[in-house]
């Protein structure tokens, strides 16, 4: 019977008694969970190197994350007016350092189209007058439940590296690039306009207070804090900061959240660097108030 023929392998020599016992003990993972940890597992026992243990967390983790997850929200667009002129443009372009800007009309959720940097080059020799309508590109529109990597490969296929987030009633809620969506695989692209000097790791200041990278993961913040802050909708402190605020806050600004203060030591127009952390005095003894901005 055929049952009882000893099963082939991938090389064509039948499989060994052993190599079936093997198998039948080590069944294949039946879901995403028991994957991520088989390949944990290989990573600590140094079969994947840690980049690469990084990159395939990402790759999976893109899968499952959308647009409205990592989107640049509206209130923190960099926008060019249709009707600017090219002397109110430039100084934009040069402070900010981006290479697209969406294009408005009278107001953000009238998008008309996309600029490149790279195409006022033509008129500051001052050899052509500038006319919009010669720079504007047309803009790539997504709905934030837009799966990221249904959206890399849009990227890649339409050649777009910018799209613009609408929401369900087709107002703009915000904008992504492809550098953000290929940032949650390969980890943060560093220009030479990043900041510099950004650590990873938990910095003890004086008294109670702490340097937190606002990158760092919430579930390691808890078990270094012994707190409970969710992880249900965030996986960094500073993604669970900027939904507190409700908005990107600027250096200098505070929220309570879950029993600690969080001072904004360092953040630009794209995301939050840098956080300082100490348990709310006003808070000892008594349970977590809802997040609340301290000014």
């Amino acid at each position: 019977m055929s049952e009882d023929r000893p099963s082939s392998t991938d090389e064509g020599r039948p499989r060994s008694w052993l190599e079936r016992i093997g198998q039948a003990l080590s069944p294949e993972p039946r879901d995403r969970e028991e994957l991520l940890q088989v390949l944990h597992e290989a990573g600590q026992r140094d079969l994947l190197d840690a980049d690469a243990l990084k990159m395939i967390d990402g790759v999976m983790g893109v899968a499952e994350r959308q647009a409205r997850d990592i989107m640049i929200p509206r209130s923190q667009m960099e926008v060019i007016e249709r009707g600017a002129k090219l002397e109110e443009i430039l100084p934009l372009v040069t402070e900010s350092a981006h290479s697209r800007y969406p294009v408005i009309g009278e107001n953000r959720d009238e998008v008309e189209g996309i600029m490149l940097a790279k195409d006022l080059l033509p008129f500051t020799a001052g050899g052509e007058s500038f006319d919009m309508r010669e720079v504007l590109r047309p803009a790539m529109f997504i709905p934030e439940s837009k799966r990221l990597n249904v959206l890399l490969t849009e990227f890649r296929t339409t050649r777009n590296h910018m799209a613009i987030v609408v929401d369900e009633y087709g107002g703009v809620a915000g904008l992504i690039t492809i550098e953000d969506v290929l940032e949650q695989i390969v980890g943060e692209i560093e220009d030479e306009h990043d900041i510099e000097g950004e650590d990873e790791a938990i910095v003890e200041l004086e008294g109670s207070r702490h340097e937190v990278p606002a990158l760092i993961p919430i579930e390691e913040f808890n078990e270094h804090f012994g707190a409970e802050l969710s992880d249900e909708e965030f996986d960094t402190v500073g993604g669970l900061v900027m939904n507190a605020f409700g908005r990107l806050p600027e250096k200098g600004e505070a929220v309570g959240i879950g029993g600690f203060t969080f001072y904004v030591t360092d953040a630009d127009k794209r995301r939050i660097h840098l956080l300082e952390v100490e348990p709310r005095a006003d808070m000892e003894g008594e349970a977590p108030e809802d997040d609340v901005a301290l000014h």
